[in-house]
């Protein structure tokens, strides 16, 4: 291809298996330092820098400084949808790299996609948000009803500061263990922000799955219900995303 965006080069800076194991450890939305991302892509800190730099130039990493100390996250929430749209293409063709086990269980639950929840529950949060109409679907796009944005409002969203932010409102993120659509956008954000400051659940040291607390997620399951048998209410918004 001469013409048009260079995809062979994201996909080569996506492609290492250092790199991508560093931007797989930012999915969880922290900034790390380059001896923290050393360590989870297994390689020196010289080497890890030199991986930095690529990712940085690339424009899929931004750096910051913080006194003597730099830390670098994903640029922003396109590159975390970007990652997670991969891992799920990467999923449904069974290329996994390890066998199924406690972590990767805790995993496919709950956990953080860059800064909104995924997993089980980020599918069944935005199916239940559908199935009782706080959410419409048109297309592949998503939009809050009035309805919803009252009982959003009613657990402590403020949807019309949200509206302020240039941030879209809603968003489907392809969940790439469930290989259906979460929701992210700022909604996504506050409502994981939201249950991590009500204490119903919170981050699992050096991992992205998110635990939720047996009050949390007694809470939570009433808080978005589904209908028994309505497995899949998220009208196009499943693989083909």
């Amino acid at each position: 291809m001469k013409e048009g965006p260079d995809i062979a080069q994201i996909g080569s800076l996506i492609g290492d298996p250092a790199r991508a194991n560093m931007l797989t450890a930012l999915m969880g939305g922290r900034a790390l330092t380059a001896t923290e991302l050393a360590a989870a892509a297994g390689v020196t800190l010289q080497t890890a820098s030199a991986h930095l730099s690529k990712l940085e130039a690339g424009g899929l990493l931004a750096q910051r400084k913080q006194g003597r100390h730099r830390y670098f996250a994903l640029a922003d929430d396109r590159v975390g949808k970007l990652l997670e749209g991969i891992m799920g293409f990467a999923a449904s063709r069974g290329h996994l790299r390890h066998r199924p086990g406690p972590k990767e269980l805790a995993l496919r639950k709950a956990r953080i996609c860059y800064d909104h929840l995924a997993g089980d529950y980020g599918v069944r949060m935005l199916d239940s948000l559908i199935e009782t109409g706080s959410i419409s679907v048109m297309g592949e796009g998503l939009s809050l009803t009035a309805r919803g944005e009252k009982h959003l409002g009613s657990i402590g969203i403020d949807v019309s500061g949200l509206r302020a932010n240039r941030r879209p409102l809603c968003r489907s993120c392809l969940d790439w263990s469930e290989r259906r659509a979460h929701l992210a956008g700022s909604l996504g954000k506050a409502l994981l922000s939201n249950f991590f400051d009500k204490g119903w659940a919170r981050r699992t040291e050096n991992s992205r799955s998110i635990f939720f607390t047996p009050e949390g997620e007694r809470r939570f399951l009433a808080l978005f219900p589904l209908e028994p048998g309505d497995g899949h209410p998220q009208s196009g918004l499943d693989e083909n995303l």
